[in-house]
């Protein structure tokens, strides 16, 4: 179990609706200090929190981050972004690479980069927010970027173990922010995502289902294809 008392935490994609309260809930749970990373750090009332610059897409502001938040015992890579179309074949090529970078490549730079601060600190912990996109490809290479990182989380999982990390992937369907204003149907507030992911990580768990879609989607991915996406078979005549 991972307690937050006293814990030094890093959020990624801070300045946005589930950042701020990933934010806000490590501190209520405890926390000493909450770095808030983003391109363009907002100011926080809180002293405790420190705003901090940070492109997860650029290398050289990672290494900076790293060197400025070396005190940091628990990381969230939270930053992510929507591709202009979910089609794959209508995107430009340019558009996909850039999504990957930051849905992706991103947050595996992050957890990289920051391994050796963490590693061996007591309660230390990696938690990735991924979505119910990493196993229902709706999202053309949202989706695939997504589930790029869940295999990525899996394979961190196993590495860090041994080295006394704990890893939380969060899994779930809409949450109410900007990112999800087109969607219509049931959404999340990021408050309550921000609670389960915590309430998961104190209680020692591995994976977050935050809503009921994304659980019928997790135990749909052992049925066959045709199962989770019916309207891939032809109409029978």
């Amino acid at each position: 179990m991972t307690s937050l008392h006293n814990a030094v935490v890093l959020v990624t994609g801070a300045n946005g609706g589930i950042g701020r309260e990933l934010v806000a809930d490590a501190l209520a749970r405890g926390a000493a200090r909450v770095y808030a990373a983003a391109r363009t750090p907002r100011t926080w009332e809180d002293a405790r929190v420190i705003p901090l610059v940070l492109d997860v897409t650029d290398p050289a502001s990672v290494a900076a981050a790293v060197d400025a938040a070396s005190d940091v015992t628990v990381v969230i890579n939270n930053a992510g972004a929507n591709p202009p179309t979910a089609s794959l074949l209508d995107i430009d090529e340019a558009d996909i690479a850039a999504n990957m970078e930051v849905n992706f490549f991103g947050p595996v730079r992050v957890a990289r980069s920051f391994v050796h601060v963490i590693a061996g600190r007591p309660a230390a912990a990696l938690i990735d927010i991924h979505s119910i996109a990493s196993w229902y490809a709706f999202g053309g290479v949202y989706s695939a970027a997504k589930a790029a990182l869940w295999s990525a989380t899996n394979s961190l999982r196993l590495e860090l173990a041994p080295r006394g990390v704990h890893v939380l992937g969060v899994h779930m369907g809409y949450v109410d922010t900007p990112m999800a204003a087109h969607a219509s149907g049931p959404k999340l507030t990021p408050a309550d995502l921000a609670g389960q992911v915590f309430d998961a990580l104190e209680a020692g768990r591995f994976e977050v289902l935050a809503d009921e879609q994304t659980r019928q989607v997790r135990a749909g991915l052992a049925q066959p294809v045709e199962a989770l996406y019916p309207e891939v078979v032809a109409p029978s005549e």
